[in-house]
């Protein structure tokens, strides 16, 4: 066994291609927080588009003040699950706020975003149940999907003439969960919400959505994608995660009483995880409260992404369907996708590849992501340079 594992290591072979030949885009290290203007690790300057910041919050004065005092109260780790003896007051604090926040009675919060779609989808994937995923959901929905009882059944994306035969060919006893994300963090895309709580009522299925992306960026006040359609009652489950616009770590899965109780006692990634440290609940709590009394970052969020669209599009990029502050550049190449990543933070622009099986090998990207924190001069510096280098690459006329 041991030679055999050995073997597969060693057979993997296409991150050490890829460095040999000057390609490799990953695990660039930074020596700076993640403001417009990032250090990297050898002293280079870079004007930051990879970041999911989108509030700006991630290195907030206020919300680093809020992270050590919480440290010196109850110091650096609870030291053992939620389940046991990880659940301080601060975390009912902070889930009551959140419950609030989304529009619902209920929440619990979990160590990291991934892990809650682990734990919530496998959790209530049960036996004999069918499980519903958009062909673009997150990794960790299909993971969760994976590990539970539940058939999984996927649909194009947000291809509602799919889903509903998906529907129509399973019995309406038993139990169906739909499972998609908000905003698709690669495309930047919504999902079609009213048409998503129209078959899931017809159909008697449950709504589940991983607003990872879209809270903080979608919504009154950045309550997410719900809130933006005027549906929050008709989602059943809305999760979210703090490492994006809430600038810390970890996530949470907001729904009525009962689901969030039977959650709490049956899903295994809390259950058997250590809880979220007391310095990340502060600053997640102290981020919520910068949101929703300092709405002009949110303005200017919305401000610098409309301005960025506009700009990509008129100098002949394709954008793809994007509705957010996550702009895909299409490339359609892997090869060409990193060598414009690497040639771009040489021009002093930190941008991220995306490429298969992240999505399919024709859909290879670059994504530009947009903070509250950037301004539209760094916007058109970075589309300035970038224009050049997809040109000298034969992607843009």
């Amino acid at each position: 066994m041991k030679k055999s594992i050995h073997a597969i290591c060693a057979n993997f072979t296409a991150a050490r291609e890829l460095k040999e030949n000057g390609l490799y885009t990953y695990y660039r290290p930074i020596a700076s927080g993640q403001d417009p203007v990032v250090t990297m690790a050898d002293g280079r300057k870079a004007l930051m588009f990879g970041s999911n910041s989108y509030l700006g919050l991630s290195d907030d004065p206020r919300l680093k003040e809020a992270a050590i005092a919480a440290i010196q109260k109850y110091g650096t780790s609870c030291s053992g699950s939620r389940f046991l003896n990880g659940t301080l007051d601060i975390h009912e604090e902070l889930e009551a706020k959140l419950a609030k926040l989304v529009g619902k009675k209920n929440a619990v919060t979990f160590s990291t975003g991934f892990q809650v779609n682990l734990g919530v989808v496998s959790t209530l994937g049960v036996r004999d149940g069918f499980i519903f995923l958009d062909s673009l959901d997150h990794a960790c929905i299909i993971d969760g999907a994976r590990l539970s009882f539940s058939k999984v059944l996927k649909f194009a994306h947000n291809d509602m003439e799919m889903l509903e035969n998906r529907l129509r060919r399973v019995p309406r006893k038993v139990h169906k969960l739909v499972v998609v994300d908000g905003v698709y963090s690669m495309e930047g895309d919504i999902a079609p919400m009213p048409d998503l709580v129209h078959l899931c009522d017809k159909y008697n299925a449950t709504l589940m959505v991983d607003d990872a992306h879209g809270l903080g960026v979608l919504g009154t006040q950045g309550r997410g994608t719900a809130n933006h359609f005027g549906l929050t009652d008709r989602v059943d489950l809305i999760m979210g995660t703090f490492s994006k616009s809430f600038g810390s770590l970890g996530g949470f899965i907001a729904s009525d009483g009962d689901i969030v109780d039977y959650i709490k006692n049956t899903a295994r990634s809390l259950i058997f995880s250590a809880s979220m440290p007391p310095a990340n609940v502060a600053a997640v709590s102290k981020a919520i409260d910068i949101m929703l009394t300092e709405p002009e970052r949110l303005e200017n969020l919305w401000k610098v992404t409309r301005h960025a669209q506009d700009a990509f599009r008129a100098a002949g990029f394709d954008i793809g369907r994007t509705q957010s502050p996550i702009i895909p550049l299409f490339v359609r190449d892997t090869v060409k996708a990193m060598q414009i990543v690497n040639e771009a933070l040489d021009e002093g622009i930190f941008i991220t590849p995306v490429i298969a099986p992240a999505v399919p090998e024709n859909d290879v990207l670059i994504r530009f992501a947009l903070m509250a924190t950037h301004t539209e001069d760094q916007v058109d510096e970075a589309v300035e340079k970038l224009t050049r280098i997809f040109k000298t690459h034969g992607i843009i006329a």
